[in-house]
């Protein structure tokens, strides 16, 4: 049929197979050759006609085509020796009638000349991947808006407030719950702001010693303490000087370093320990928790003027369970994630467990559903993740009946349930739930209205 459509399809196809970029090679259930390029015989110092009808192992050097044949498992990117060179190979089985019946194979370079050029150009581009590595680590953020993968409309409008706050030297405090990127949206916004070349500094308060959290944010003088290192030691103030500082984990900072940090935030100079000297700071504060600070401050856990200091933009990051529309964006990008790093090819996650995931509360947000994607790829028995592939836990725990509602509603009946709790939190203070909810009052009476709340 192929022949009647195209007159000249068998020279076309020889023709292109003889000048693929790569060399070909086929051989049957026994592993003898049925047909090899020009290309891969003049490489391997072979004749073409010669070779067929041999097997594979007696004409190409380290070959795994016939153990492929055996196994009926494919072998993608592997590194074979041939002729004083590594080179790329792929081996495919070739399966008729549910049995195999042959195998393809290809090998990547035609000849040592061009392996080199790959080589150089590589190397060429890694070293300039190498020097943007080097620069970010100097600066010390990584993170832009392109690695927060959403498309759902209350995420799009949170990144293009970023970019807004991005453009001040103004505080931000990011809320959320541990795993919605909160420290991706920090990194965001100081790649996005002028000081976008100067060091950026994180720290995690609540995994730092109290005892210890003042010398390391402030630095200390030499002599200040037993143990003290010889000539002192610059604080992560001084080292963020002119560019930012990110302090997660904020709300579990003690009452003691929260006067310590008020003091240094309100007359913009820092006093290492041990020292009477002040060193003067341009610094950019950002910081981020996931408790709730204003109950904090009700049980004076939390200073309220260091409250207000802290959080002249509030960013409110919301959960992945009232976002279910960025699901499907982020399964796809943590399978590409993970099979890159663990060279598994996923083509397909069945329906099901899309549905399964849609009902899912999703308590550990984005970071629970990245641990789940990558040990359902290496649970996968094929190139497709199934409910088998999901832990159990998850199918145990869904949140609705299955297909019992529509994703619309869904997200109203949550978008509800949110406005009712944290009203009842701040006892129906709007203006308190509104700013906790990172909205205006505005818009917090018109969901108001919209869901009938009384």
């Amino acid at each position: 049929m192929l022949n009647q459509r195209f007159p000249y399809a068998k020279e076309i196809f020889e023709t292109v197979i003889e000048n693929a970029y790569v060399w070909i090679v086929i051989v049957d259930a026994k592993g003898k050759v049925i047909y090899m390029n020009e290309n891969y015989c003049r490489f391997c110092e072979v004749n073409k006609d010669e070779v067929i009808g041999q097997h594979v192992t007696k004409v190409i050097e380290n070959t795994r085509m016939h153990i492929v044949v055996e196994s009926g498992e494919e072998e993608i990117a592997d590194l074979q020796y041939i002729r004083g060179n590594y080179m790329i190979a792929n081996r495919i089985p070739i399966f008729a009638e549910n049995k195999v019946v042959g195998a393809f194979g290809t090998v990547m370079f035609r000849d040592t000349k061009e392996w080199h050029e790959m080589n150089s150009h590589v190397r060429h581009h890694l070293s300039s991947i190498q020097s943007f590595i080097d620069q970010q680590e100097t600066t010390g953020a990584k993170y832009t808006l392109n690695d927060i993968h959403s498309n759902s409309s209350i995420m799009n409008e949170l990144k293009d407030r970023v970019k807004s706050i991005a453009a001040t030297d103004s505080s931000v405090l990011i809320r959320g719950e541990s795993g919605t990127g909160k420290e991706l949206f920090a990194h965001s916004i100081h790649l996005l702001s002028h000081r976008s070349e100067k060091p950026f500094i994180k720290v995690n308060c609540g995994a730092i010693p109290e005892q210890l959290l003042e010398s390391e944010l402030f630095g200390y003088e030499d002599g200040a303490f037993t143990g003290a290192k010889k000539g002192g030691k610059k604080g992560k103030f001084q080292l963020a000087n002119g560019g930012t500082i990110f302090l997660d984990e904020i709300g579990d900072m003690s009452a003691h370093m929260q006067v310590k940090l008020l003091r240094v935030l309100q007359e913009k100079e820092v006093e290492p320990v041990g020292s009477s000297k002040t060193i003067p700071l341009d610094v950019r504060v950002i910081t981020a928790t996931n408790r709730p600070l204003e109950v904090l401050m009700e049980s004076n856990s939390f200073r309220s003027d260091l409250y207000y200091r802290i959080s002249v933009i509030p960013l409110f990051i919301p959960p992945l369970r009232e976002r279910l529309e960025d699901l499907e964006t982020l399964v796809r990008h943590f399978i590409k994630k993970v099979s890159l790093r663990t060279g598994k090819r996923i083509s397909l996650i069945h329906e099901d467990v899309m549905n399964t995931f849609q009902h899912y509360h999703w308590q550990g947000n984005i970071r629970e559903l990245e641990n789940i994607i990558e040990a359902a790829i290496h649970l996968a028995k094929s190139d497709v993740i199934t409910l088998e592939s999901i832990p159990d836990y998850i199918k145990e725990k869904t949140i609705f009946q299955t297909k019992a509602t529509s994703l619309k509603e869904m997200l109203i009946e949550a978008e509800k349930n949110i406005l009712l709790s944290t009203l009842k939190k701040f006892e129906g203070d709007k203006r308190k739930a509104a700013k906790a909810l990172g909205i205006s009052k505005s818009s917090m009476y018109d969901k108001i209205q919209k869901h009938h709340i009384t």
